[in-house]
């Protein structure tokens, strides 16, 4: 079976500020803002929340459907996904718009500020979960604002367990529409900041919002993550990682992990520390798709982190 992975396809150009952003903007002065940063690093990522997603969810040994719409400079990434052996059959090329494009600048506290153009992502109502087969799992992760509302109905009426991953694409939506998401999804899945505007927008509090998901949750960077789950609230560490170079596409990372636990239906600590892992391989490598271990390097590293074995 397959797991459906709705969101954005996109292109990111990653720029390296040597400082931090705090020392450069001045709270008083924030209705004037006028900063410029020299950023003398840059480099150009495939990245997208579904391509990273699936990237991640294959080094796991799942088996990924993309389903995103992409413009006419999608031709080197259509290569590179064909490498990978990823389908491209539910990816929708929209003639006259460009793929989704990123501009982020990190700064060396790892804050990051993105400018993003969604170009074909907002035409990503003319896909339809119903057109993918053999699905038995799914996630609406930051799309197209009509794109995410009709596939979070989509599979909450085709009855597929699915996950809600706003992300970057919260601000979209009213409190009453992210309830409606919540209310649909099977698993909600936020990181702290997210959490936090989740509660401000909606009026709820995190316990009143997971009461009744198959899990709720929310991960905290190097502190690790918690999941309410089964009436529990579940506390997963952080596995640490050899190197903190790039956090762009930790949090897909992440999610892959969720998916794939999910999918093997393996219980939240287990689950919970294998995304936590994917996360911390993630952040050591610059880029959201350029780390590479093997599967069995994953369950080597699963085993050194946390003592016991996992079998992918």
């Amino acid at each position: 079976m397959h797991t459906l992975i709705c969101g954005s396809m996109a292109y990111d150009t990653i720029m390296v500020f040597q400082d931090q952003f705090k020392k450069h903007i001045l709270p008083e002065k924030i209705h004037i803002l006028n900063v410029a940063f020299l950023v003398p690093e840059m480099r150009r990522e495939f990245g997208g929340c579904a391509g990273n997603i699936a990237y991640n969810l294959k080094l796991l040994g799942g088996n990924p459907l993309i389903m995103a719409t992409v413009g006419d400079d999608f031709s080197t990434y259509a290569l590179r996904l064909e490498k990978l052996g990823l389908t491209q059959a539910h990816i929708r090329h929209i003639s006259g718009s460009f793929t989704g494009q990123a501009f982020i600048t990190t700064d060396l506290d790892d804050n990051q500020i993105t400018a993003f153009h969604p170009g074909a992502m907002s035409f990503s109502e003319q896909n339809h979960v119903g057109d993918a087969k053999t699905v038995s799992l799914g996630i609406v992760s930051p799309d197209g604002r009509e794109g995410m509302l009709q596939h979070a109905r989509e599979f909450h009426e085709a009855g597929i367990p699915w996950v809600f991953d706003p992300g970057q694409g919260m601000p979209m939506f009213s409190g009453n529409e992210l309830l409606e998401f919540v209310a649909q999804a099977d698993y909600v899945t936020v990181n702290d900041y997210e959490a936090q505007l989740l509660q401000d927008k909606t009026g709820k509090k995190i316990k009143e919002l997971a009461q009744g998901k198959r899990a709720f949750i929310i991960t905290r960077g190097g502190e690790g993550s918690t999941i309410y789950a089964d009436d529990r609230q579940i506390t997963i560490p952080s596995a640490k990682p050899v190197a903190l170079l790039d956090p762009t596409g930790c949090g897909d990372a992440y999610r892959a992990g969720l998916l794939h636990g999910i999918q093997q239906a393996w219980d939240w600590e287990i689950t919970g520390r294998l995304a936590s892992l994917m996360g911390a391989l993630k952040i050591a490598s610059r880029g959201g798709q350029n780390h590479a271990p093997t599967r069995e390097g994953i369950e080597t590293l699963f085993r050194f982190h946390f003592g016991f074995d996992i079998n992918l």
